[in-house]
């Protein structure tokens, strides 16, 4: 089976992972904010002597592509795009809304037939990115930036029991107050969350092309100044 190196880069959590036999054997990650610039090399290179140690070839890098922080996206990305270059390994894409859904998954809670997942990243203010996943990991509403009213999901809460989670979600709890409506904290995505989908899409060749792929930014980035200079 394949050894794949993982990245996760998209919100305040960087983390890198490396997995063999659709099995996890090595992680780093940092939960202290935005310094992936500073970390994720780090992580590498340790990942790199492990691999060096264990006599152990990478057969493909996988990325967690989008949406979420441009800055870390932009990181994670460039930083998988170079290692497959210089492997000559091809390139695998990961939404980040399925990497928090496995997470949540992989904490064993048990969930029924009709319930649906909604992963929420951050996106200022009351703005999420967000989508709607049945328990099977299926996309069942598609990836959008949400302004979160107490009428958001209205429709889908009316008939669905919904897990919301992600460091978008616990400023919403206030605003959606439906009884259906669960909040579950601590779920946030790690690279270690990716290796059920790269085992997957490597066995599919589902591999993006290392020269064009960009990262999925959902909307454009607009520059600001620091408060400090304003």
């Amino acid at each position: 089976m394949a050894v794949i190196l993982q990245i996760e880069t998209s919100t305040t959590v960087c983390s890198a992972a490396l997995s063999q036999n659709s099995s996890c054997i090595m992680e780093r990650m940092e939960l202290g904010g935005l310094s992936h610039a500073t970390m994720l090399p780090r992580f590498l290179q340790e990942i790199v002597s492990f691999l060096t140690k264990e006599n152990l070839n990478v057969d493909a890098v996988s990325v967690s592509c989008g949406p979420g922080s441009y800055t870390g996206l932009r990181i994670g990305v460039s930083s998988a795009k170079g290692l497959c270059y210089g492997w000559n390994v091809p390139l695998i894409a990961v939404d980040t809304l399925a990497v928090l859904c496995e997470g949540l998954i992989e904490t064993g809670m048990t969930l029924g037939e009709d319930d649906l997942l909604c992963p929420m990243i951050d996106a200022r203010r009351m703005e999420v990115y967000t989508a709607f996943y049945n328990k099977h990991l299926e996309r069942v509403v598609p990836i959008s930036a949400e302004i979160v009213s107490e009428d958001s999901f209205s429709d889908i809460l009316a008939s669905h029991k919904v897990y919301f989670f992600g460091d978008g979600a616990e400023k919403c709890r206030n605003v959606l107050t439906h009884q259906n409506a669960i909040f579950v904290p601590n779920v946030v995505p790690f690279a270690k969350n990716m290796t059920r989908l790269s085992a997957t899409f490597f066995a599919q060749e589902k591999f993006q092309d290392v020269a064009y792929f960009e990262p999925f930014y959902l909307k454009d980035f607009i520059a600001t100044l620091p408060k400090k200079l304003i």
